[in-house]
């Protein structure tokens, strides 16, 4: 009985003083594990901090943003007055911009694909493209990004690998006049067409959009469509002709913001103010006066100058690493002498 108690008091006191040892052992073992996580956790905080302003660069230089557009005309002029709001804007910011245009006197894509290419070369600090031959502009723009230049392009769409600012809801719009001018003309009668240049995207969706509106329209007829090339010579000359060739013309549609004006001198000029109906693209001060005028029965305008400021911001933007909207549209809204005396 002694020697099998002595065995279970020896058994209880060896059982205890294990347990007690590991226990204590646990809790050392415990606050070493805790003191490591805890001096791991400070130096991966430590090591990995990470704030997202870091990753804005600071602009310490003047910057150089080139624009290059289809061709010299009057419209891009609203483009370089947003664009030079957007230059003054950021002079206060403390960004300096200069912002130099190379603008081809003819709508001509080689000379046009040779400024494209030269200023590549030239590596300004952004670069904003109006696209003529979207075929040939597309490698080329292709290559300036490659070569790191920060791009746009602008008033015509060119392509999704690029970025864009302006209208793309050209097809609408020729769809849009051509409503507007068979109700004009009582749904009847023969028109004719300026498409503009035969390389422009945004002309020829127009175009597009009119005509298959317009053979909605059983009664109205298409008798001539020519292309003026964006130039205001060139409309005045097409619309003479065709004035002499078509008698009974009731409508002429314009595809670019040249043409319509250059229809409207034709017409003024051959003593036929009111009796053609005259719709186009964009509002030129020539263009307004038309309206006022009634020689011109209204127009889809573009806003311009939104994408003239929109694009030195963004430009700008890109070089202090920003991101920005792959797509900006501007829209486009109707003007007749209606609502220019509202």
């Amino acid at each position: 009985m002694a020697g099998n108690g002595r065995h279970a008091v020896k058994c209880r006191r060896s059982g205890s003083g294990r347990r007690t040892i590991k226990g204590r052992e646990k809790m050392k073992f415990n606050h070493v594990l805790a003191g490591f996580v805890l001096a791991s956790a400070l130096a991966t905080s430590t090591a990995f901090a990470f704030d997202q302003g870091d990753l804005i660069k600071p602009v310490g230089k003047t910057l150089s943003i080139v624009f290059i557009p289809k061709v010299v005309h009057p419209w891009y002029e609203v483009v370089a007055a947003g664009a030079t709001k957007a230059a003054e804007e950021l002079k206060v910011e403390g960004i300096t911009v200069d912002v130099v245009w190379d603008s081809p006197p003819q709508a001509d894509v080689a000379d046009h694909n040779r400024r494209i290419e030269t200023n590549i070369g030239r590596h300004p600090d952004g670069l904003a493209v109006s696209c003529l031959d979207p075929g040939t502009n597309v490698q080329l723009l292709g290559e300036a990004v490659k070569a790191g230049v920060n791009l746009i392009t602008f008033d015509t769409f060119c392509a999704e690998d690029f970025d864009f600012v302006g209208h793309k809801g050209d097809y609408q719009d020729g769809s849009d006049l051509a409503e507007f001018l068979a109700e004009k003309i009582g749904d009847e009668g023969e028109v004719g067409i300026l498409a503009g240049s035969l390389t422009a995207t945004n002309h020829a969706a127009r175009v597009k959009g009119f005509k298959e509106t317009i053979a909605k329209h059983p009664n109205i007829k298409v008798v001539f469509e020519q292309p003026d090339d964006d130039d205001l010579e060139k409309a005045v000359n097409l619309t003479e002709n065709a004035l002499q060739a078509n008698p009974n013309l009731k409508g002429i549609f314009g595809a670019n913001a040249s043409n319509p004006i250059g229809a409207a001198r034709a017409v003024q000029n051959a003593g036929k103010a009111g009796a053609i109906t005259i719709v186009g693209m964009d509002d030129l001060p020539e263009t307004l006066q038309f309206i006022k005028d009634g020689v011109i029965a209204g127009v889809k305008a573009q806003r311009q100058w939104e994408i003239g400021y929109w694009a030195v911001r963004y430009l700008v933007a890109k070089n202090q690493n920003h991101t920005i909207p792959h797509e900006h549209a501007t829209g486009s809204q109707i003007l007749t002498k209606e609502l220019l005396g509202n």
